[in-house]
């Protein structure tokens, strides 16, 4: 049963900390990008501490906000913010030194559009907050249904609505632009708030929505996964994949972020490999390519009148491509090979004749036991 310690469900300190929900966050207290902040016990002597904090909102959504309260905050801490036209309640997840990383490396500048934080949760605000979002479930299914009478080729995926219950934001897919327009005023009208339509990726869905992967676990993009690389068909030909698309293809419907994962490692491998236009000409015929080890550098090749393979190491393949550039043909593919591999292979068969001669000395002592047996036991009789 997974717990957390930072989670906000827990009552006194006899009890252990968590919703007990295996996983899934019923208080949304938990945290799919959580963080751990190694620098907590580590002074900076001559640098002030850094004042903006990164706090994270519902779907792993994160933003930084700045402390301009210097109020003393740990992560998980519910805390009021500044956002336009309003305030909303989110929780922190990260500060500190770690902070000023994070934004160099989204990029982000630490100028006057950074808003700041309030003030830290109360017991009241976290109760209004609850009593908001038990309105996104019946907004959703309401918000679906004007959508199929208005004929919009949009899929409505998630709903959040703001602490002070002032405006929602509506999360869709399309395939193509959709004209909204209507769709605000009837939604504006229906709900009595602010409405903010923001369209979101097929892999965002997928992982808002969360699910179980063909592997077995939960899905990448609902867990950790949060910067989407493009996935093209080369991926899976690099990896000798066959092009199923039923194969190939996640719950989102697009080729899976899996496919990336091992490709620099393939790509690597492939190097010292030859690309073979044609057989490899010998002296016995034509030896067509039937499969390639890219790890272990081995080359199977077949005669087209035999069902046998024959593995050839990639230098001696080299050998032959040069020899056949040249006009040359060798007797094999396996005829220059060196004189310790010779030695091996003749060392391999004389053990094999020593094992074969003690196997049949001992079949022939066995025989002559029993015949021994066989006769004193009729003398006895």
């Amino acid at each position: 049963m997974t717990t957390c310690g930072s989670c906000i469900s827990k009552v006194d300190k006899n009890t252990i900390p968590g919703c007990r929900n295996n996983g899934g966050c019923v208080t949304d207290g938990c945290d799919k990008l959580s963080t751990f902040d190694w620098l907590a016990d580590m002074e900076s002597p001559g640098l002030q501490d850094f004042d903006v904090v990164e706090v994270r909102f519902k779907s792993g959504r994160k933003e930084f906000f700045k402390n301009t309260g210097h109020l003393v905050l740990y992560p998980g801490d519910p805390v009021v913010l500044d956002v336009p036209n309003g305030h909303h309640i989110g929780y922190v997840s990260m500060q500190g030194e770690l902070v000023r990383l994070q934004m160099l490396k989204k990029k982000v500048d630490n100028d006057e559009n950074i808003r700041g934080i309030y003030r830290i949760a109360t017991q009241r605000d976290l109760e209004k907050f609850e009593e908001v979002k038990k309105r996104e479930m019946p907004a959703m299914y309401r918000t679906r249904e004007i959508i199929l009478n208005l004929g919009l080729a949009m899929k409505l995926t998630d709903v959040e609505f703001q602490a002070d219950n002032t405006k929602a934001t509506f999360f869709y897919s399309a395939e193509d632009r959709v004209d909204f327009r209507e769709l605000i005023k009837v939604l504006a009208g229906e709900f009595k708030i602010r409405v903010e339509m923001r369209q979101i990726s097929l892999r965002q869905e997928a992982g808002r929505l969360g699910g179980i992967g063909s592997c077995g676990r939960e899905l990448c993009c609902s867990t950790w996964l949060s910067d989407f690389k493009s996935v093209s068909t080369t991926a899976a030909r690099y990896q000798n994949l066959s092009l199923n698309p039923g194969k190939l293809s996640g719950q989102c419907g697009r080729l899976k972020c899996c496919l990336n994962y091992e490709l620099d490692t393939y790509m690597d491998a492939l190097e010292g490999i030859p690309e073979l236009e044609r057989p490899l000409l010998t002296e016995k015929g034509e030896a067509i390519l039937q499969k390639t080890d890219i790890f272990k550098k081995i080359m199977w090749f077949g005669y087209e009148k035999e069902s046998t393979w024959i593995s050839v190491p990639v230098s001696r393949v080299k050998e032959i491509l040069e020899w056949n550039k040249k006009g040359n043909k060798p007797a094999t593919l396996l005829e220059d090979v060196s004189s310790e591999m010779e030695d091996t292979t003749r060392a391999l068969n004389t053990d094999l004749e020593e094992l074969d001669r003690k196997f049949r000395g001992k079949k022939k002592k066995r025989k002559k036991n029993f015949r021994n047996k066989s006769r004193k036991n009729k003398n006895k009789q």
